[in-house]
C-alpha cells in the first residue's frame, strides 16, 4: 500500500518546519495520534526514535531514517512482516506559503494483509494529520504575527 496527500499551508516553510519536527505535540491537533512519546532528547533528526500510539492501532517505535532539515523527514518501523514508511516534506510555495506533503508506504510479506485490514483507517489518518498540521502552523503563524 502506498498513499499520499498534500495541503497547501498559509503559513511559513519555517514555521510549518517547526510544527512538524514537534512531534510530541501532534496530539494536539491530529485526533488520529493519543499520544507520541521521543525517545531521545534534542531535534529530530536520523536516528531518533519517537513511539507513537494512535486509536484502533498497537503502539509502534517509528525511527527517523532520513532527515533534511527545514525539508523533509523519513521515520519507519517494522514489525512483523510488514515495514512502514512514511514521509514528511515541506515545500517552499513562495510569499510565505509551504506545501506539505506526507505520504506512507507499506511493504513486506503481511503488507497486503494489513493494508486490507487497516488501509482506509491509514489513508483517514494521513489526510488528518495533513490538515490538523495546516491548521496548527497557520494558527502559531497568525500568533506570531500579532507579536
Amino acid at each position: 500500500m502506498k498513499f499520499q496527500t498534500l495541503i497547501d499551508i498559509d503559513a511559513a516553510p519555517a514555521t510549518v518546519w517547526r510544527t512538524l519536527t514537534d512531534v510530541e505535540s501532534w496530539p494536539k491537533w491530529s485526533a488520529s495520534m493519543t499520544t507520541v512519546e521521543r525517545l531521545q532528547q534534542g531535534e529530530l533528526a536520523a536516528g531518533s526514535s519517537a513511539r507513537v500510539t494512535q486509536p484502533k492501532l498497537k503502539a509502534a517505535v517509528y525511527t527517523v531514517t532520513e532527515c533534511e532539515p527545514g525539508k523533509s523527514f523519513v521515520w519507519e518501523m517494522k514489525t512483523t512482516g510488514v515495514k512502514v514508511r512514511a514521509v514528511h516534506s515541506v515545500e517552499d510555495r513562495g510569499e510565505g506559503r509551504a506545501r506539505m506533503v506526507l505520504g506512507v508506504e507499506q511493504t513486506g510479506a503481511l503488507s497486503g494483509l494489513v493494508s486490507m485490514l487497516y488501509g482506509k483507517l491509514t489513508r483517514q489518518y494521513v489526510v488528518m494529520e495533513a490538515e490538523g498540521l495546516k491548521k496548527a502552523a497557520e494558527t502559531l503563524e497568525s500568533g506570531t504575527d500579532s507579536e
